[in-house]
């Protein structure tokens, strides 16, 4: 049976890059080598990395003279911490939309004082706030782009002078945007570029100037920077993979292609979503991710029937996480039409079934 993976990260793969992917981890480039065992340093291994920055940079538009393309490990997580280590002086303006902008203020505070100009708690992060300012002063301004758990996603940021930093983990390389409008962007590449294990970030250049503080090497941008993303041994094979993911993308045409059918996935799914009456959205309808779709049902008592109906039709990871509940349906670039299109034919024969 045809498996139909909806979950929120480690996520779907393109089955042309899996297929690629095998072939590598047996016989990498005709080498009688396995991706997994050759050198970092070989000139094999460096064109991997100097194609997968520059194919990066290229998908979203940016000039390589102006901006660099750093694959890293430790996830979001750790770049939490190495955003405000590298950049916080004296303030930083921060929105909170979720979990990981939380996690991410949080770290913030260790190295300075953080304005938290808006925030979406009120309503569990069910909506984006709007109508908020950034602070002149502020040093950055950090947002997180898509939120996977309560499937909300940033539509626009306001015009403002001040650095621009921006958490795009589950959403990156989805949609056409001016990235030239930010100044750091990280994203871990498990959701919507590879598997888990690196990290990928793009830093303006012209941020790397004297640092604030004294910072260890391996959390320092400049020392990774000058290194060509391999200060340490970098997460081979996790960097291999993504490179055949962003291939792929750009056999596809690019962003601008997977935007337009990003966008007939996650239309398809929330016409769904608000025409059965057997399930109610929990995202304020402007805010929708194209992404995460989170949905609920209005009885639970129906769940273990829901439940077992999409297991019948091989859908897997659609659960929703506990701070929501219900169901979430991740639909990443990977993601196929016909995967969702099997989970809204389910849905219907749900409402059948009442």
């Amino acid at each position: 049976m045809k498996k139909h993976n909806f979950s929120a990260g480690p996520s779907i793969l393109p089955q042309e890059v899996m297929q690629q992917a095998s072939e590598g981890l047996l016989d990498f480039n005709n080498s009688g080598l396995s991706i997994m065992e050759i050198s970092h340093r070989s000139k094999d291994f460096i064109d991997v990395m100097d194609q997968a920055c520059a194919l990066s940079l290229d998908l979203l538009g940016l000039d390589h003279n102006n901006y660099s393309a750093l694959f890293l490990q430790g996830g979001a997580s750790t770049q939490f911490v190495m955003a405000p280590y590298n950049f916080l002086r004296q303030k930083a303006a921060y929105l909170n939309t979720g979990t990981w902008s939380t996690k991410a203020i949080k770290e913030a505070k260790l190295f300075g004082q953080v304005e938290e100009v808006a925030s979406s708690k009120d309503q569990n992060f069910a909506y984006i706030p709007k109508g908020y300012s950034i602070p002149e002063d502020s040093d950055y301004f950090h947002c997180t782009s898509n939120n996977t758990i309560f499937g909300t996603q940033i539509q626009a940021i306001p015009a403002t002078e001040v650095p621009v930093f921006c958490d795009m983990s589950s959403d990156i390389f989805s949609r056409a945007l001016d990235y030239s409008k930010y100044d750091l962007i990280y994203a871990g590449a498990q959701k919507n570029m590879g598997p888990a294990g690196t990290t990928l970030v793009v830093v303006k250049n012209d941020l790397l100037g004297e640092a604030p503080r004294p910072i260890p090497s391996m959390l320092d941008y400049r020392v990774h920077q000058d290194k060509g993303s391999m200060f340490n041994t970098p997460p081979v094979v996790a960097v291999y993979v993504s490179l055949l993911t962003l291939k792929w993308l750009d056999a596809k045409g690019g962003v601008p292609a997977i935007e337009k059918l990003n966008r007939e996935k996650a239309n398809q799914l929330y016409t769904e979503i608000d025409r059965n009456p057997l399930f109610k959205g929990f995202a304020h309808t402007e805010d929708r991710s194209i992404m995460n779709a989170t949905f609920n049902l209005t009885d639970e008592t129906n769940k273990t029937l829901f439940d077992h109906m999409c297991k019948e039709a091989g859908i897997s990871g659609i659960n929703g996480h506990r701070s929501v509940g219900g169901y979430r349906a991740s639909i990443y670039n990977a993601m196929p039409l016909e995967s969702v299109q099997v989970l809204i034919e389910v849905m219907k024969e749900f409402e059948r079934k009442h």
